[in-house]
Formats: C-alpha cells, structure tokens, sequence
C-alpha cells in the first residue's frame, strides 16, 4: 500500500495514494491500523464488513476510518488487509462504499500497542486528484 506518516506537531496523519480513489481509500485505512501496531503480527483470521456513505469525498474518508476506528474500540478488531468491495461517487459528490476487513481481535499479548487513535478529523484533511493519481491527507484524534 502506498501510504506515510505525517509530521504534524501533536497529532498524527497519514498521506495515502493510489491510482484510483478506491486504492487510495483502502491505503488510508492501512496506514491508519499502521499506527495503531505493527501490522507484520497480525493474521487475517476473521473478516468484517463496513460500510459508509456521505455526502462528499472528505465526508465519506473521515465516516470510513471512523466505522473502523469504531470496530477497534467497540470489538477490539483490528485490520490488517482492506478490500473496498464497492465504491460509489456521483456527480455531486455523494458516496457510499462497502469494505471487507481482513484481521484478528487485538492481543495485547502479542501485538505492539502504538497510538489510541479516537477519531478521523476534517483537520486539515485533503482529497484530490493531481496528475491521475489520487491524494490523500488525513489527521487523527489521539
């Protein structure tokens, strides 16, 4: 996945990419688990699906990270490998999308604990399309 951390001064953010807004989406959900533990010790044992819609691009990026956020605090699952199964834009910017995490309960045994991540924030967030590649700035609560 094409994804980085963001230097912010006292926050965390993540910049995803991908060669569609889908890859971009499921990078970004990536990248978010990425701060929360090391995703090399996590397995694939279980799946969910989430689902998310809004009114804009930015709306439906911040609703999706916070559905898996939700997953994570109220279940203790966490993801390890996103798969956006549908991805629905139309003209006026409204959005809806259908995802299958892949993951395991969080084990605090075995798995890292990185940040506690409470929410995806429009703060500073950026969805955008340069050069046939899409762009993605994301800031979270912790």
């Amino acid at each position: 996945m094409n994804y980085e951390m963001l230097d912010i001064s006292g926050d965390a953010g993540i910049r995803a990419a991908g060669a569609s807004l889908r890859e971009a989406f499921e990078a970004a959900a990536t990248g978010m688990y990425s701060l929360i533990t090391d995703l090399g010790g996590v397995r694939e044992d279980r799946i969910v699906q989430v689902s998310a819609g809004s009114e804009s691009p930015e709306g439906l990026l911040v609703g999706f990270l916070n559905e898996l956020v939700f997953h994570f605090d109220a279940y203790g699952f966490i993801g390890k490998r996103v798969e956006i199964k549908q991805m629905e834009m139309e003209n006026n910017g409204r959005g809806s999308l259908k995802a299958d995490v892949y993951g395991e309960e969080f084990d605090p045994g075995r798995h890292s604990r990185g940040l506690l991540i409470k929410a995806a924030t429009y703060h500073g967030l950026a969805v955008e399309k340069k050069d046939g590649l899409w762009s993605l700035d994301v800031i979270f609560d912790t």
